[in-house]
Protein backbone atom coordinates (compact mmCIF):
# COMPACT_ATOMS: atom_id res chain seq x y z
CA UNK A 1 0.00 0.00 0.00
CA UNK A 2 1.36 3.44 -0.93
CA UNK A 3 1.65 6.49 1.32
CA UNK A 4 0.24 9.89 0.31
CA UNK A 5 1.30 13.24 1.74
CA UNK A 6 -1.19 16.12 1.68
CA UNK A 7 -0.83 19.76 2.62
CA UNK A 8 -3.91 20.67 4.68
CA UNK A 9 -4.72 23.73 6.75
CA UNK A 10 -4.18 22.97 10.46
CA UNK A 11 -7.69 24.05 11.46
CA UNK A 12 -9.28 22.00 8.67
CA UNK A 13 -7.37 18.89 9.77
CA UNK A 14 -8.31 19.46 13.42
CA UNK A 15 -12.02 19.72 12.53
CA UNK A 16 -11.80 16.68 10.24
CA UNK A 17 -10.20 14.63 13.03
CA UNK A 18 -12.96 15.62 15.44
CA UNK A 19 -15.71 14.66 12.97
CA UNK A 20 -13.94 11.39 12.15
CA UNK A 21 -13.70 10.54 15.86
CA UNK A 22 -17.41 11.28 16.27
CA UNK A 23 -18.06 8.73 13.54
CA UNK A 24 -15.68 6.18 15.04
CA UNK A 25 -13.18 6.33 12.19
CA UNK A 26 -10.05 8.19 11.13
CA UNK A 27 -9.28 10.91 8.60
CA UNK A 28 -7.08 8.38 6.82
CA UNK A 29 -9.99 5.94 6.46
CA UNK A 30 -12.32 8.71 5.26
CA UNK A 31 -9.86 9.87 2.59
CA UNK A 32 -9.17 6.27 1.51
CA UNK A 33 -12.92 5.55 1.20
CA UNK A 34 -13.50 8.79 -0.71
CA UNK A 35 -10.68 8.03 -3.16
CA UNK A 36 -11.95 4.47 -3.64
CA UNK A 37 -15.39 5.82 -4.60
CA UNK A 38 -13.92 8.66 -6.67
CA UNK A 39 -11.76 6.24 -8.64
CA UNK A 40 -14.76 4.00 -9.30
CA UNK A 41 -13.56 1.07 -7.27
CA UNK A 42 -16.08 1.14 -4.43
CA UNK A 43 -16.15 -2.35 -2.96
CA UNK A 44 -19.61 -1.78 -1.49
CA UNK A 45 -21.74 -3.14 -4.29
CA UNK A 46 -24.59 -4.50 -2.20
CA UNK A 47 -27.10 -1.73 -1.38
CA UNK A 48 -27.95 -3.44 1.90
CA UNK A 49 -24.29 -3.35 2.96
CA UNK A 50 -24.18 0.35 2.11
CA UNK A 51 -27.33 0.94 4.18
CA UNK A 52 -25.85 -0.79 7.24
CA UNK A 53 -22.58 1.10 6.80
CA UNK A 54 -24.44 4.42 6.97
CA UNK A 55 -26.27 3.23 10.08
CA UNK A 56 -23.03 2.17 11.75
CA UNK A 57 -21.42 5.53 11.02
CA UNK A 58 -24.41 7.52 12.28
CA UNK A 59 -23.68 6.82 15.94
CA UNK A 60 -27.42 6.47 16.57
CA UNK A 61 -28.31 4.19 19.43
CA UNK A 62 -31.28 2.99 21.41
CA UNK A 63 -29.27 3.30 24.61
CA UNK A 64 -26.84 1.07 26.48
CA UNK A 65 -29.45 -1.59 27.26
CA UNK A 66 -31.04 -1.44 23.81
CA UNK A 67 -34.77 -1.39 23.26
CA UNK A 68 -37.04 -4.40 23.17
CA UNK A 69 -40.66 -3.93 22.12
CA UNK A 70 -43.42 -6.34 22.94
CA UNK A 71 -45.74 -7.57 20.20
CA UNK A 72 -48.57 -5.53 21.72
CA UNK A 73 -46.46 -2.34 21.68
CA UNK A 74 -45.57 -2.87 18.03
CA UNK A 75 -49.21 -3.28 17.03
CA UNK A 76 -50.60 -0.58 19.30
CA UNK A 77 -52.55 2.08 17.38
Amino acid sequence: MANLTLMIDDDLLRRARIRALERGTSVNALVRDYLRRFAGRDETTDPLDAFFEVGDRSGASSGPAGRAWTRDELHER
